[in-house]
């Protein structure tokens, strides 16, 4: 395959797949609206893109209108409504990838396939991309290869691998060469390290299977229940609300079907830590969901597992079968009578905003994910209308853990208010990226001598929607009254730019807004180019308030967590690092800002009434 040294064009010529087999594709899935984004992947990974007739054909199908198709569609990125290419690249941009090489890994990549970032080759062979954060930060920088993951990537690496693709090689003998896996965990464990550096005593530690499941047949679903509050237990995807509170929440009153979601999309930059459970404790994870219909009296349960996983869903499905075939999933789960439960695997496709549960709920039922307006929360009405309880990866394993232990060994783990071990995805500028799992209580001084970051002049705890904290904040405690996370633990030495860090988090936040809340669509808009302002040396003293009264616009006015913690890279760095925004601005002249520009102020009026200004027009003349 000779490579394109011409430049690319933007789109490539390709013709739409018959209606016939797209309507074959919706009855696989019963012709259901709500599997909508199954059947656009399935369209997407067969034909590498949706087309107008296919949206019309799909629209038929599933007696909906094209433009209900189209919204689904365009929502989500890893879905196109142009050709992509047979092999579509896709180049992590986190801001830790960036500090580690990512520009000579997007060069070389580049220059051995011949198109840019964002273009396709014209022989329909290859697109290059970008696309943010794949939960890779322990060994950026990172790539998706259609649905195989690289890690480690070098100058050197990116051209052995573009290389290997001119030649023909698939992704996965690129991934684990010279290696035929036996089973799915082995090809999931050679294709990404899991990099676990401490392994506590409740999830990483020894785990002896079904034990919990077995402890929750023979007691009640109450007693079920009442063990998790009486646990401590909170949610371990940063909201920390208590868990035994919200499955009783969902156990209550009358309904015809109830259901268990699994949000097993992590899309919080630099958090890792469910990825890892997924691969090492997958048995432990489908045990924890199965506790928790129990609890609440679900049959039915759903995985939704980020599409930057989907390497991970054939260990997923396998773990699934076995269980089936152990009497572990299925009607009558371990002879118990009445007790059916069973799950599938839902697939993200490349949206940070369905990490909300709401927005979650609403990808499951086949739309844009777009978070839903509460009350009513998803215990009392979630997915398709009835009750449902939806918790992370690491909250059903400790689940798991704590049926079989006990309330009373977890609760004396940790500290008061914030019970039990948690992991730790650790990245950055430390000797040991990894994930630890530790008992809450550490202070970031303890766990930055842990990981070896111990020159750290600054890390972001929660990523970006987090809280970034300087060296004078470093004995503050890792727990849900102090420093809450929902894992992600970011270490920067002091070569970094923190203006930089808050720029790259707010482009972040204006990508992955879903647009429905204007304050939150436009504002953080706003707020990035405020940021650049400062980085660029323009600002002036009253910028710094109009960033604390944007910020608090937006938080005030936004309907869900990520219009709600947006501001945060601003919010918090402002207090951490005051010095940082105050040398970067220049004080006014008579009132007048140095840097507004007259001539760019007008130029959309001067478009709009197609006249210039004698006024401010030097040159204009009658």
């Amino acid at each position: 395959m000779d490579v394109q040294t011409s430049q690319a064009p933007e789109t490539v010529e390709a013709a739409p797949p018959p209606k016939a087999e797209i309507l074959e594709i919706c009855a696989e899935y019963g012709n259901d609206r709500h599997r909508m984004m199954d059947i656009l992947h399935t369209v997407q990974n067969r034909y590498r893109w949706i087309a107008p007739e296919t949206m019309e054909a799909i629209a038929e199908a599933t007696d909906l209108s094209r433009i209900q198709v189209e919204g689904v569609a365009s929502f989500y990125s890893f879905f196109s409504l142009k050709p992509k290419g047979r092999v579509t690249i896709r180049l992590c941009d986190d801001i830790i990838d960036r500090f580690h090489g990512l520009d000579a890994v997007v060069a070389e990549f580049e220059r051995a396939l011949g198109i840019k970032m964002g273009q396709t080759s014209r022989d329909g062979a290859f697109s290059l991309e970008f696309t943010p954060c794949i939960g890779m930060s322990d060994q950026a920088p990172a790539a998706m290869i259609n649905d195989v993951v690289i890690t480690k990537l070098t100058r050197e690496k990116a051209r052995d691998v573009a290389n290997a693709l001119r030649a023909g090689e698939t992704p996965e003998k690129i991934a684990v060469p010279g290696f035929s896996p036996s089973s799915a965990h082995e090809r999931a464990n050679r294709m990404v390290n899991s990099n676990i550096r401490h392994a506590g005593e409740v999830l990483l530690g020894p785990v002896p299977q079904n034990a919990g499941l077995t402890k929750a047949v023979s007691i009640t679903p109450t007693q079920i229940i009442t063990t998790m509050e009486e646990s401590g237990l909170r949610g371990c995807g940063g909201a920390g609300f208590v868990t035994g509170r919200k499955w009783r929440f969902a156990a209550g009153g009358e309904a015809e079907r109830r259901f268990v979601i699994c949000n097993a999309d992590e899309g919080e930059p630099g958090t890792f830590k469910d990825r890892v459970l997924l691969t090492e404790r997958p048995h432990l994870l489908i045990e924890g969901m199965t506790v928790a219909a129990r609890a609440v009296g679900a049959r039915e349960g759903i995985i939704y597992l980020r599409g930057e996983y989907e390497y991970l869903r054939p260990l997923l499905e396998e773990v699934l079968d076995e269980r089936r075939a152990a009497g572990l999933l299925g009607t009558e789960i371990m002879g118990v009578r009445n007790f059916h439960f069973d799950i599938r695997i839902q697939l993200g496709a490349g949206a940070y905003v369905c990490g909300e549960e709401g927005a979650l709920i609403s990808s499951c039922e086949g739309l844009p994910g777009e978070p839903k307006t509460r009350p009513p929360f998803p215990v009392q009405r979630g997915y398709l209308g009835y009750p449902t309880v939806v918790n992370n990866v690491e909250t059903f394993c400790h689940a798991a853990r704590i049926l079989d232990k006990g309330a009373k060994w977890f609760f004396d783990m940790g500290k008061e208010g914030s019970h039990g071990t948690k992991l730790f995805s650790v990245s950055g500028d430390c000797l040991n990226p990894g994930i630890y799992e530790l008992p809450y209580g550490h202070s970031i001084w303890e766990l930055l001598s842990i990981v070896g970051g111990e020159d750290a002049a600054a890390v972001q705890v929660g990523g970006p929607s987090g809280t970034m904290i300087g060296r004078d904040s470093f004995s503050r405690k890792l727990t849900f009254d102090d420093l809450a996370t929902g894992g992600a633990i970011i270490i920067f030495n002091g070569s970094r730019n923190i203006l930089e860090i808050v720029e790259y988090y707010m482009s972040f936040f204006v990508h992955e807004s879903c647009g429905y809340c204007t304050p939150c669509r436009v504002g953080n808009v706003f707020l990035q180019k405020a940021i650049a302002k400062f980085r660029k040396g323009l600002a002036n003293p009253e910028d710094i308030e109009y960033l604390r009264d944007l910020s608090s616009t937006i938080i005030e006015t936004s309907r869900c967590g990520l219009g709600i913690t947006s501001p945060n890279p601003v919010l918090t760095t402002l207090k951490s690092f005051p010095l940082i925004y105050s040398t970067m601005t220049k004080p006014t002249k008579d009132g007048i800002r140095d840097t507004f520009d007259i001539q760019a102020a007008i130029d959309g009026a001067r478009k709009i009434a197609k006249r210039r200004s004698y006024i401010f027009d030097k040159d204009f003349s009658q």
